[in-house]
């Protein structure tokens, strides 16, 4: 849900007036020159069968989508009375053919109470782990508790059979979820994350009550509670029992305090795996979206107060890129909203408003861990992208774990590799104050999503057709004496073999200026080395590969 949940305009701020945009001030500007590959949007024509959606969640299975729950309408109203009517809540069960261009139904009634109630909420948080998609908590309107809840449920959907069971039409909807109840799952807006066994549920907040912008001292009362937290938790799930174990939850209040914000799937620098939670609202002491991110490993998280994020600070449709030449992670963001975009001249302005934007926008993670945004020159071709989510091919070859697409495995030219549907579509940028129900609307459609390598990574890998030319391990890993280093080059070059350490600083030019074709391996001696993460790079006539290596003592 768009602005939803209180308090986007319950800040004195909003309340206030409406204040005119202005350039931004005492900021770093976001580049407009991003790098190493394009990206194109394709609409898909002659599909008004899709059902307009928006904050759902989904699964997929076999190239067939999955779509649950989210909301009819488009931007809430202000009036309480008017604000996330039960009529407009998504009561159907749907699935998605985007190739066939085919749509199925069942309606939520095939399920028990506590399964329909939950599944026509909003702001699910989601995450489909092999075949099963598992769904938390949740906002809107239950007829058993008589007003607007957070649903206290975790949900796990069999996607297979249940997709299966909406073709169908038959009457065994009802066989693919399973259900458990516990106060830990009553959040909405957050997002649901999975690493080595362990999920993570972090930010969000529990709302409970009628939406008011004026606060509960002007009119209908409401409680709302930030999580503040990462609570992190192991499923246990046989396909006909669900439960959940090892519950742990760390707060953190000055810097986990956020909602609808986007969590996006990283490879970082020292190869592990894990998540960053970019921007979001509110802040702890101000009314207004959060600037810095939050990197999160299974061993624990950090706080990135060094980058700003300033282009895309609501949950919007997402993508996330990972470049293994150059060791490189990028995530881009499609529309939503912002406090920040850049006018047609090309300036930084900050409108407090946060309006609707057609920005997309990349954040890049270099191999020294620093982060820069970027405005890329491509835009979305309305006021879109919020509330929406992009739905990758996972059967195609182009993407590593938790959904991160291999750029460098990508083929020259074009390559579709999945797609943007639904959202909110707004008439224009700032609506809430004139805000009548028609200035927004739930979308129906669906864009095809195309990424192209740029000239350099193209010329980097076209010799053998994409693939990449160099070959470069390391082991043992982790080390403690030793490292024993194989290169293999395909053809007769000048090559250098170096050594940085996590910061990016080039610590070695282990083999300098040589040249060469063929497999080679040398020993290196790292017992001198302090304990901790670090990288060979190997580079040879504009190809370069980077591999991470620890020192253990």
């Amino acid at each position: 849900m768009m602005k939803q949940l209180i308090v986007f305009l319950s800040l004195s701020l909003f309340v206030a007036c409406s204040l005119p945009a202005q350039p931004a001030k005492n900021l770093i500007q976001p580049t407009q020159q991003p790098t190493n590959f394009s990206v194109s949007l394709q609409e898909v024509q002659n599909f008004s069968t899709a059902p307009a959606l928006q904050s759902f969640v989904y699964g997929q299975h076999d190239g067939k989508w999955l779509l649950i729950g989210g909301r009819t309408d488009g931007l809430h109203q202000r009036q309480p009375f008017a604000a996330f009517l039960a009529a407009d809540n998504n009561t159907q069960v749907y699935v998605i053919d985007p190739v066939a261009k085919q749509v199925w139904s069942q309606p939520l009634t095939a399920l028990a109470t506590s399964y329909q109630e939950q599944l026509q909420s909003t702001n699910m948080n989601f995450h489909q782990l092999d075949s099963v998609l598992y769904i938390i908590g949740g906002y809107g309107y239950s007829a058993t508790a008589g007003d607007h809840i957070t649903y206290p449920y975790l949900t796990a959907v069999d996607v297979p059979s249940t997709i299966q069971s909406v073709i169908s039409g038959g009457s065994g909807l009802a066989n693919g979820f399973r259900q458990v109840q516990d106060t830990a799952f009553e959040v909405t807006g957050g997002q649901l994350g999975h690493l080595n066994g362990t999920f993570y549920l972090v930010g969000g907040q529990k709302f409970v009550g009628r939406y008011n912008p004026m606060g509960p001292t002007h009119g209908p009362g409401f409680y709302q509670r930030y999580t503040d937290a990462i609570r992190h938790f192991s499923i246990v799930d046989n396909g006909t029992t669900l439960s959940f174990n090892n519950y742990v939850e760390t707060m953190d209040a000055a810097n986990l305090h956020r909602r609808d914000y986007n969590m996006a799937a990283q490879i970082f620098p020292n190869g592990s795996d894990g998540f960053t939670i970019f921007s979001g609202v509110f802040q702890p002491t101000a009314d207004l979206p959060w600037h810095n991110s939050v990197d999160l490993t299974s061993a624990g998280y950090t706080v990135r107060n060094t980058f700003d994020q300033l282009l895309s600070q609501y949950h919007s449709a997402k993508l996330p890129i990972y470049d293994s030449i150059d060791n490189a992670m990028h995530t881009l963001f499609f529309g939503g909203i912002s406090r920040y975009y850049f006018d047609n001249n090309g300036v930084l302005m900050d409108d407090p408003n946060v309006p609707f934007v057609k920005t997309i926008s990349k954040v890049t993670r270099f191999a020294n861990d620093s982060m820069v945004e970027y405005e890329l020159a491509q835009k979305m071709p309305g006021f879109l992208g919020s509330g929406a989510e992009f739905i990758p091919i996972t059967n195609s070859p182009y993407y590593r774990t938790n959904d991160i697409l291999d750029l460098n495995s990508l083929p020259i030219g074009p390559t579709l590799v999945g797609y943007i549907y639904g959202g909110i579509e707004s008439t224009q940028d700032n609506i809430f104050f004139i805000n009548t129900g028609t200035q927004s609307s739930a979308s129906n459609t669906i864009f095809g999503v195309y990424i192209q390598k740029d000239s350099i990574t193209a010329v980097k890998q076209a010799p053998l057709e994409g693939k990449n030319v160099l070959e470069l391990s390391c082991y043992p890993n982790p080390a403690t004496d030793i490292v024993n280093i194989k290169f293999k080059i395909p053809y007769y070059a000048n090559y250098r073999l170096s050594l940085s350490d996590a910061t990016g600083r080039m610590l070695d030019s282990i083999i300098d200026s040589a040249k060469g074709k063929g497999e080679f391996n040398h020993k290196y001696d790292v017992s001198k080395l302090a304990q901790g993460s670090y990288f060979l790079t190997m580079e040879t006539d504009g190809f370069k590969k980077t591999v991470p290596f620890v020192v253990k003592r």
